[in-house]
């Protein structure tokens, strides 16, 4: 821990007992008073069922309420309009792996080797290097509480050879559970132009990893797991907040905004619910907590039976994707061969791309690679702010914040970049985590700056606005 994070951390002090306890800076209170406030206006305005000038107000805006026991909707707005799954994409990456342990294919105790791609995928990640490997069910803690993109592109080089591969499975499995609006191009949720879902489909997904998974489903509720020396402490604060929520997921880019499915069971009544478009961490577990408590008194306490079909267990798209695994748990090369046709599966079925790269392996590498590029150059600019892959990280960086969440984080970016519009760019934001005591906190910053001088000038500019800042080199 730096300095400057002790600084910018002191407004926490230890209590009697040894725990941190926050200390809000009056600015700050009134900051989040203010925030607050509107917040419990759009959840007023939601709980009544959203009306169209909210919806049109924040076109990123979706929701379902699903009674688990019986399917029926209780309530949605804008649940079959597309939207970018984020995060909640590894919801399906999970259920892949459920799939596998069922059928025999993996064990918990497996090892899960990170490729130098893998490795390289932009944070959130736990940060194995090259060539090191965790067990599958580490894979599994890590990407339920960390959410980390490193071991979602690990899972699915292992299960489909690579993961643009994996992705046309996960594509064919949401096909075969019912997700007829939802297309996957990775399995992490890091931004594409293509990876598009509803809220339907996401609360069928849902739905579906209880029904189908049951023996898996208690994972969804872990709040933090030890790996080595580290604490990983989750994301989902709707798990100590609302009785009966056992998970599932959260998920952010900056094109989708603030994702949550949600499920619950309280006595027999059962809820599966998932918010989309949120406008900040604290909105949408706001609103999720509002739906849930205005929903779950309608919900029916029979059940009747299952709601969401489990496929073939032979499904033939699936399993022409899937990679043979390894017999032993010897560690797979960076470079490992499988189906070079993923990113058709958006306009034609996995069973045509099959066909495509069996019958011309030459075209099948030439497409891939072309949609690779497309789908880079849309990345970028689909969501230029809000993830490593499309942020410098090298040179000088002005931090403004160091927080214990990384929606506060991404909160306090975007409220800095609108008080000081003519002198920071929001194309420069970033987070980035530094761990202290076995707890994670989450350094805002804005990067880009070429030199030391261009840095502290711009941070002496921040302070004129009495906005706290440091400058540091990457």
């Amino acid at each position: 821990m730096t300095v400057a994070d002790r600084k910018v951390t002191q407004t926490q002090k230890t209590n009697q007992k040894g725990c941190i306890v926050r200390q809000t800076p009056a600015g700050l209170l009134s900051f989040v008073r203010r925030a607050a406030t509107t917040a419990f206006a759009a959840v007023l305005i939601a709980s009544g069922g959203v009306s169209a000038a909210h919806a049109k107000s924040n076109p990123r805006y979706a929701a379902i309420v699903i009674d688990a026991n019986n399917g029926k909707t209780l309530f949605s707005s804008s649940a079959d309009a597309p939207r970018y799954p984020a995060s909640l994409t590894k919801m399906m990456t999970l259920y892949m792996v459920f799939d596998a342990l069922k059928a025999g294919r993996i064990r918990l105790d497996s090892k899960v080797p990170f490729s130098k791609y893998a490795a390289g995928r932009p944070p959130t990640k736990i940060g194995v290097r090259p060539g090191g490997s965790i067990t599958v069910e580490q894979a599994i803690l890590s990407l339920i509480t960390k959410s980390a993109n490193d071991a979602a592109a690990a899972v699915g080089e292992l299960l489909g050879g690579t993961e643009a591969n994996f992705a046309s499975m996960m594509t064919a499995k949401a096909r075969s559970l019912g997700m007829s609006q939802t297309t996957f191009r990775n399995a992490s949720g890091l931004p594409d132009a293509n990876q598009k879902t509803t809220a339907r489909d996401m609360a069928t997904l849902g739905i579906a990893l209880r029904e189908h998974h049951a023996k898996y489903y208690g994972y969804f509720s872990t709040r933090s797991f030890k790996f080595g020396n580290t604490t990983i402490r989750g994301h989902n604060r709707l798990l100590d907040r609302v009785k009966g929520v056992d998970g599932i997921k959260t998920g952010y880019i900056n094109a989708s905004g603030f994702n949550l499915v949600t499920s619950l069971k309280d006595g027999d009544r059962k809820l599966v619910a998932v918010v989309m478009g949120g406008t900040s961490g604290a909105s949408r577990d706001n609103h999720m907590a509002e739906l849930v408590q205005r929903y779950l008194p309608k919900a029916s306490t029979r059940s009747t039976g299952l709601l969401v079909a489990r496929g073939s267990a032979d499904d033939a798209a699936v399993t022409a994707y899937a990679s043979p695994l390894p017999r032993s748990d010897a560690p797979i090369p960076s470079d490992r061969p499988g189906l070079a046709v993923l990113q058709q599966v958006a306009t034609a079925d996995a069973k045509s791309a099959l066909e495509i790269a069996t019958a011309d392996p030459v075209r099948a590498d030439r497409l891939q690679a072309a949609v690779a590029r497309s789908a880079a150059a849309a990345a970028a600019a689909l969501d230029p702010v809000a993830t490593a892959s499309t942020t410098s990280r090298s040179g000088w960086a002005i931090q403004v914040a160091s927080l214990g969440s990384e929606g506060e984080a991404r909160s306090t970016l975007s409220k800095v970049a609108r008080q000081a519009s003519g002198i920071l760019s929001a194309d420069a934001a970033f987070t980035e985590t530094f761990t202290k005591g076995g707890t994670t906190y989450y350094r805002a910053r804005f990067g880009g700056y070429g030199s030391k001088d261009e840095a502290w000038n711009t941070c002496s500019a921040l302070k004129k606005k009495d906005i706290s800042c440091y400058a540091i080199q990457q």
